[in-house]
């Protein structure tokens, strides 16, 4: 019996050394390893960047090009005119057409008027074009219509109610310079495209001596001072960018006027971000004023035209990208970047035939000696701001020259 306790005392002893030496080896595992984390390998990590939206600025660009005048005379328009009395102006520029549909916004001057088959398409000195000159313009891609100019008036007032109702039926396109009454004339427009807002005027600072009705100045924005700025005032605030067309200077010259230098600074000090300027029907310089912080084309030229001598049949694209930059803060800051430029020339073919062609993709079979032609307008464009870049972004022409 005593033999029996005794082992059974043992026994017991031996489950209670072991249930300690557990708990002791159970205590030095966790004390041992309480402050080491896990470790594993680097190679089983993912590389995970982590991209912080609020600490970095927000950047918007447009891309916009601009071409200069359709001016419509009937020696032009008379050869697209089809057996059905219709007009086809599209192949006049179809090389041109491929670089435009590159970009966001896409400008040119309407010079002569869209005022209606009714009112019988005319030529030089009081035109009227006929509506097909728009619809090859759209389906090239322009998107920006600048219609205030010396012609506006040259078939009355119902030839600007046609042209307006004309601009009015057709989609995706902005145009400014010719309303049908004051509330369009006074309604402040403010556009949008890729995140930047922007305003867009055209003003025109010759008439020919045809005024508008008296009461009607809506049909014809004829520019003053006073009326720019109480136009840029209302919306100034409003938009990232606002954008003047101006008709303006001495045509077929060459060189900036005082006049055209004085509205630009004027515009320029009125918080215009970009002035395009149209008129003259031949090229003239580009710069930069107001520090830096308003862009000035002073004359693109005519675009399609078919005025006589090299100078009229040579016109100029110009590229730039509108930048925006939201920072962290909210501070934005909007700028013209990048000008880039190009040459055009409308062939005649003896005047029976019409074609638009990048001066970089011409032949002397096209124009003889058209490099030096080249060399020259380049001087006159780049004279007021050396670092204007030649040759655009967008530049494309697919197969050769017809």
């Amino acid at each position: 019996m005593k033999r029996r306790k005794r082992i059974k005392l043992k026994k017991n002893a031996l489950i209670i050394c072991l249930f300690l030496f557990l708990i002791l080896c159970l205590c030095i595992f966790f004390l041992s390893g309480k402050d080491k984390a896990i470790e594993v390998p680097k190679e089983n990590i993912p590389n995970v960047e982590v991209k912080d939206d609020e600490k970095s600025p927000k950047v918007y660009e447009v891309k916009m090009i601009m071409v200069g005048d359709a001016l419509i005379h009937d020696r032009l328009y008379n050869t697209v005119r089809n057996e059905d009395g219709s007009y086809d102006f599209k192949p006049t520029i179809q090389y041109i057409k491929p670089i435009i549909t590159k970009y966001d916004l896409k400008y040119y001057n309407q010079e002569t008027i869209l005022g209606g088959a009714e009112l019988g398409y005319s030529s030089y000195p009081q035109f009227n074009s006929p509506n097909e000159v728009g619809d090859a313009f759209l389906d090239a891609g322009f998107n920006l219509v600048s219609l205030a100019t010396n012609h506006t008036m040259d078939k009355g007032e119902r030839g600007v109610l046609n042209s307006v109702n004309y601009w009015k039926s057709k989609k995706n396109v902005v145009y400014s310079g010719q309303w049908s009454s004051w509330d369009e004339r006074n309604e402040v427009h403010v556009y949008d495209i890729n995140g930047i807002s922007y305003a867009f005027f055209s003003y025109t600072t010759w008439t020919n001596g045809l005024e508008t009705p008296n009461g009607k100045e809506y049909l014809n924005n004829v520019y003053s001072d006073e009326k720019a700025a109480n136009d840029i005032s209302k919306i100034r605030d409003l938009v990232d960018v606002v954008i003047v067309a101006m008709h303006w200077g001495t045509e077929y010259s060459l060189d900036v006027s005082s006049s055209q230098e004085y509205i630009a600074n004027y515009l320029a000090g009125l918080g215009v971000d970009l002035i395009i300027g149209s008129h003259p029907h031949v090229v003239e310089p580009v710069e930069y004023i107001n520090n830096g912080k308003t862009f000035v084309i002073y004359s693109l030229g005519n675009f399609l035209s078919a005025q006589y001598g090299i100078d009229r049949l040579t016109g100029l694209m110009v590229e730039v990208t509108i930048k925006k930059v939201v920072d962290v803060d909210g501070t934005i800051t909007v700028s013209i970047e990048s000008p880039k430029a190009e040459l055009t020339y409308t062939q005649t073919n003896d005047y029976t035939k019409y074609r638009v062609y990048p001066y970089s993709k011409l032949n002397s079979t096209i124009l003889p000696d058209y490099m030096n032609y080249y060399e020259y307008y380049k001087g006159i464009v780049s004279s007021k701001y050396q670092k204007l870049e030649w040759g655009l972004s967008g530049e494309w022409l697919d197969g050769n020259l017809k």
